[in-house]
């Protein structure tokens, strides 16, 4: 698949916003904020919810006619881009009452907090869903994906979480503990997505023209130029080269990190590093998710000369 820019930033932005409000409303269930002042709190929520608009803003780049954006709310029966649209924009009044909870301390506040919680949570799942339930597509079509899409999200979230915290002087040991933990179980998750990765069992050429019992190859494209299909579906990188971003990104998005809250954690006077660590990550996540579209192999390919997916 031809990995667009937009999605890119909407997917990793996004999910770094939705982690971070999701880590806020946590902190609030468990008195974790307790010790955070009141404009700490609201620095992390407005934090969060720039993030997840700035993403929302760019998915719309990449539509046709983004002045259409607004028909992604007409099929929440069927549609998990719907549903992702329609728990989107409800999350903006939670967040914005729950910013009024913070700020004015409401009785209700955890009720609140929770909500948000939820509807991140919630919002997270239903944006993994898009990818995730598209059976034309092997390296997306598994139950591996949302829970990736939910660990990124609440690795970054929860780093980003920290390092705010630890420019504000309240920077909690037993935090940095389950961060790491955190990278530590998101790198175990994609390793196993790697290998299942790597030993397809999707549909070949012969399951897609049905004859089964002969080798089939392709003679005749059908086209003599470039097609939308070609352009979008027929993304091509060489493999070698695939590789070694693999583990430029694993590098930066797992193991540089790992290091440097290793570091923090180790000497709380460094706590500037965490916000190096987050930058990386991102940059990282960035990298993943153009890796997530360049080796998703959609079934059209095997009209086009494909052997497999």
């Amino acid at each position: 698949m031809h990995p667009a820019f937009s999605v890119l930033i909407f997917t990793v932005t996004s999910g770094a916003g939705y982690g971070l409000l999701a880590w806020l409303g946590a902190g609030q269930l468990l008195g974790l904020t307790q010790a955070y002042t009141i404009g700490l709190q609201l620095t992390l929520g407005v934090m969060a919810m720039v993030l997840i608009t700035i993403g929302l803003v760019s998915s719309t780049m990449h539509l046709a006619s983004p002045k259409n954006a607004w028909r992604s709310f007409s099929r929440f029966r069927t549609s998990w881009l719907s549903r992702e649209a329609v728990f989107a924009v409800l999350l903006y009044p939670i967040a914005a009452l729950y910013a009024a909870a913070i700020f004015w301390q409401w009785s209700m506040i955890d009720v609140l907090a929770g909500l948000s919680m939820v509807f991140a949570l919630i919002i997270l799942f239903t944006t993994s869903m898009i990818y995730a339930s598209l059976k034309t597509i092997r390296q997306w079509n598994t139950p591996m994906v949302p829970a990736l899409f939910m660990a990124y999200a609440l690795m970054s979230g929860g780093l980003l979480f920290v390092a705010v915290s630890g420019f504000s002087g309240v920077l909690n040991p037993q935090l940095l503990i389950v961060v790491m933990a955190l990278v530590l179980i998101t790198l175990a998750l994609k390793m196993v997505y790697f290998f299942w990765q790597g030993k397809p069992t999707g549909a070949t050429i012969q399951t897609a023209t049905g004859f089964s019992q002969a080798s089939v190859r392709l003679l005749d494209a059908g086209h003599s130029a470039p097609t939308f299909l070609n352009r979008e579906f027929g993304y091509q990188v060489a493999a070698d080269f695939l590789l070694r971003l693999r583990i430029v990104m694993t590098f930066a998005v797992f193991m540089l990190p790992l290091g440097l809250v290793y570091w923090v954690f180790a000497d709380t006077g460094i706590v500037e590093i965490l916000a190096v660590a987050w930058v990386i990550m991102m940059a990282g996540l960035l990298l993943e998710r153009w890796l997530f579209f360049a080796e998703a192999r959609h079934v059209v390919r095997l009209y086009q000369g494909d052997q497999r997916t």
